[in-house]
């Protein structure tokens, strides 16, 4: 990481396998699969082909050689580079080689991204996604690779968990994070999500619209609860049963008697030992 970010007094502990400005050919580089990032902006793209354009790519592109092509090399940052390189008509860039596995090269390009240029929430949770499916990090691993806190990757990958509609809206910058983060786990997820684009709600503003929906949907729950279990006391019993529950899950029972029959049947019931 210190050969990546220009630390040169740190580069003896680096795995560099030449800290030379290489240069290669642009068809010689490939993207990186592990690359998190998805999108680039196309106007900051084409600012950067300018600066290069006129100044050369000042940062070499730090790649590893091809596993499977020799002369060839896969890229582990600096994609942008190479993007707007082409856009400037460059035909060769400087390079860095660097001796990395697949968990170092994803975790290269992840934090090289979101150090340089912030990622959207939804790359950043899938960057998060792949490096604990495909490379088995538990949370707490990708926070401390990461330098982020185990409750913002915790958050962060809950939003993966959203409607396909409410992720691409944060993709594209239609709401936010935190604007999005409430919804998680809500049925009505996507109408909120769209009463956020049209009533420009705030992240606060929404946290108290998904408090007072997420109660109501709590309450619906317990109703149904409640009404099972009116239901099965009922086919015990053979009698009319009444379940009052309140918010704080406290109330009453009552049972329905005609006749000192049926009150005998439920006396001897509850005279019953378990």
């Amino acid at each position: 990481m210190s050969a990546l970010f220009g630390d040169s007094s740190e580069i003896e502990n680096t795995n560099v396998i030449d800290i030379k400005k290489n240069v290669a050919l642009i068809s010689e580089l490939s993207r990186n699969k592990y690359q998190p990032r998805i999108k680039f902006d196309e106007n900051k793209l084409n600012d950067l082909s300018y600066s290069i354009k006129k100044n050369g790519v000042i940062q070499p592109i730090a790649v590893r050689k091809d596993k499977f092509e020799v002369g060839k090399y896969e890229i582990i940052a600096g994609e942008r580079r190479w993007l707007a390189a082409q856009k400037a008509g460059l035909h060769e860039v400087p390079i860095i080689i660097l001796d990395l596995d697949d968990n170092e090269a994803l975790e290269v390009a992840i934090v090289e991204n979101i150090q340089r240029e912030d990622l959207n929430s939804v790359e950043e949770a899938k960057g998060y996604e792949r490096l604990k499916n495909e490379f088995k990090y538990d949370q707490d691993k990708i926070a401390e690779v990461m330098s982020k806190s185990r409750s913002h990757v915790s958050n962060t990958l809950r939003l993966l968990s959203l409607p396909k509609d409410i992720i691409t809206m944060i993709e594209s910058g239609l709401i936010t994070a935190g604007q999005a983060r409430p919804l998680v786990g809500l049925a009505n997820a996507s109408s909120i999500a769209e009463e956020i684009v049209n009533k420009k709600l705030s992240a606060r503003q929404v946290e108290s619209l998904t408090r007072h929906s997420k109660s109501t949907d709590s309450q619906k729950i317990m109703d149904s609860n409640i009404i099972k279990a009116q239901k099965d006391i009922e086919d015990v019993l053979g009698l009319k049963v009444t379940i009052k529950n309140s918010k704080k899950n406290n109330g009453k029972i009552t049972i329905e008697y005609k006749g000192l029959d049926q009150f005998d049947l439920i006396s001897n019931l509850l005279k019953q030992q378990p």
